[in-house]
């Protein structure tokens, strides 16, 4: 297939998949990465499934994938928190996202190199669903999208966390506020290639169960295995890009020598790295790749890679369960910069900042950090997007706050060019 000829698939693959109750896509929109097996996969159907809440959800993750050892996707909760340590969450859940929810698909197509495969099914319908057509639509319709918090509060908070750092409580903690719409009414495919063509991402996809949608552009890959190692890719440290390519470049190379983003970054790294060595083997964690620069469409970011031989006997569902929540959107000390989130933040994370992705039969894994992306509950038409950024104490209080205008920006150009 060519390009073209690829993207259309794609995009009809999805089409067709979002007819059933539960479905899920993962896009690597064509960036290239050596621990990735397919540059694309979508799920569909469900033919069986697991729902649960934060308490027993990780030892029911263990008993669903051995049960099935098959095909797996699904999505992790940050609430997840709440059974791993003493913590809680008291802001109210507008979305209603289950805290863990995993399926074996009933069907599963997987294109590699270019050429589109059925993995779960029969390769007759890969034709068929070569001629699924976008049925006409209602008229999307997005109100106003406001913020939980106004830019005083969240510079008086900023600063209420910059305290708790300067009297050693964290180093630094990953500070998140909501932008919602109510009465929303999209139609979440159309809204997901929008966001896709907008903000291709090598961690992007779409995830749907019954009413309830992830419409994410992430940039970040949580944890994936691969054989017996295991590797995480924090990000911490974000610039602007430029359509001045001479100026691009020199935001590119700022952002590399910024010592700021270099400290945020590297505290994250170590943060990674302990969790790690709950499932390695021992001395063996290590830095990949330290402060590196990768490119998008909208940003520059500072990616980290850290990796580690997985000790044989710990079992891929606790391999996840080490490393939760994402190191990179909690902070250091992890436990109080949890505790200081739930504290300072206006609204319920769930299923942001969590994750989602599968595992394969042979206990190889792969999942994204679930940012830069839209969370919509179709029937209490409530769309829900956060953003945040690092909080050290070197941080300005004013540019954390456009540092999450920039972020969010691909988001908002989305939700108004989805209206027509």
């Amino acid at each position: 297939m060519n390009t073209q000829e690829l993207l259309t698939f794609k995009q009809q693959a999805l089409l067709w998949a979002n007819q059933f109750q539960v479905c899920c896509c993962l896009d690597s929109n064509g960036y290239s990465d050596p621990y990735s097996r397919y540059d694309f996969l979508v799920a569909a159907g469900a033919a069986q499934e697991l729902q649960s809440s934060a308490g027993n959800a990780f030892s029911e993750l263990k008993a669903f994938h051995d049960a099935h050892q098959n095909w797996l996707f699904g999505m992790l909760s940050h609430d997840l928190k709440n059974e791993l340590e003493e913590l809680s969450s008291a802001h109210t859940d507008q979305l209603g996202f289950p805290d863990l929810f995993f399926f074996v698909p009933e069907y599963l197509i997987g294109i590699k190199d270019g050429v589109p495969a059925m993995l779960i099914g029969p390769a007759e319908l890969l034709e068929s669903i070569s001629k699924t057509e976008y049925p006409a639509t209602s008229l999307n319709s997005i109100p106003f999208v406001k913020s939980r918090m106004d830019k005083s509060a969240y510079l008086q908070k900023v600063e209420k966390l910059r305290t708790a750092i300067a009297l050693g409580d964290i180093y630094e903690v990953t500070f998140c506020q909501e932008f919602f719409a109510e009465n929303a009414a999209i139609d979440p495919y159309q809204v997901y290639l929008n966001l896709n063509s907008i903000s291709p991402t090598p961690f992007s996809g779409f995830f749907k169960v019954a009413d309830k949608y992830i419409l994410s552009a992430s940039p970040e890959r949580f944890l994936c295995r691969r054989g017996n190692q295991l590797f995480s890719q924090p990000i911490k440290g974000t610039a602007r890009r430029s359509p001045d390519i001479r100026e691009d470049e020199q935001i590119r190379t700022a952002l590399l020598n910024n010592s700021k983003e270099q400290a945020e970054n590297v505290m994250i790294v170590d943060l990674v790295r302990n969790d790690l060595t709950k499932s390695a083997v021992k001395g063996s964690v290590k830095v990949e790749e330290l402060f590196g620069i990768y490119t998008f469409p909208q940003v520059h970011q500072m990616i980290s890679t850290v990796s580690c031989t997985m000790d044989p006997s710990v079992h891929p569902a606790d391999a996840l369960k080490n490393t939760f929540p994402v190191g990179s959107m909690t902070g250091a000390p992890k436990v109080r910069a949890m505790e200081l989130i739930e504290e300072t933040e206006c609204s319920r994370r769930g299923m942001y900042s969590g994750a989602f992705g599968y595992f394969e039969p042979a206990g190889n894994f792969d999942f994204n950090v679930i940012i830069r992306s839209i969370l919509y509950n179709e029937s209490n038409r409530y769309l829900s997007f956060q953003v945040g950024g690092a909080i050290t104490y070197a941080s300005s209080a004013e540019a954390e706050y456009e540092e999450c205008l920039l972020k969010a920006s691909a988001i908002i150009k989305t939700l108004k060019g989805s209206v027509s």
